[in-house]
């Protein structure tokens, strides 16, 4: 996994394995498709109970009355969330340059990496993006392992 160098005081870049990353994205588990969505509601306008329905679809009471209930206020079927928060700066394609820069030079610092980054685009990003970026693709900053010197006597041997 961290790529160790002899180099005193570099920081240098190892990615992590695909089973390591966290499967569940923003710490938000997967909500119901578009198609549960629908069964319940087809559920409820059959005429069956909130009970009936959670033991037939194998879903909570709890869902399924949500889910009903935004139906009938709303007319809403589909699982489409309402985006909050800031967009992101770095896209798939602005991921894939970072991440050949990374394996240009993989003992880059941060300011490094950035600075690189933001030379040939038109939005600058700061560090902070940077390094949560590169968590994000897997990245890790590693520092070496202090190994000796070899001797002379040794190097003989």
């Amino acid at each position: 996994m961290a790529v160790a160098s002899m180099h005193l005081g570099v920081w240098s870049w190892s990615r992590q394995s695909p089973e390591l990353q966290t499967e569940c994205q923003n710490g938000k588990e997967r909500g119901l498709s578009n198609f549960e969505h629908g069964m319940v509601v087809g559920a409820r306008r059959a005429g069956l109970s909130i009970s009936q329905s959670a033991q037939l679809l194998g879903f909570s009471r709890t869902t399924i009355s949500r889910v009903y209930k935004e139906w009938c206020e709303k007319g809403k079927t589909s699982i489409m969330r309402q985006s909050c928060g800031r967009k992101c700066l770095v896209d798939a394609r602005a991921q894939r340059r970072m991440g050949r820069l990374i394996q240009a030079d993989r003992r880059a610092t941060l300011t490094e990496i950035t600075t690189r980054y933001n030379r040939g685009m038109q939005q600058s990003i700061c560090e902070a993006t940077t390094r949560t970026t590169l968590r994000r693709m897997g990245y890790n900053s590693r520092r070496p392992h202090r190994v000796p010197l070899i001797s002379t006597t040794n190097r003989k041997k």
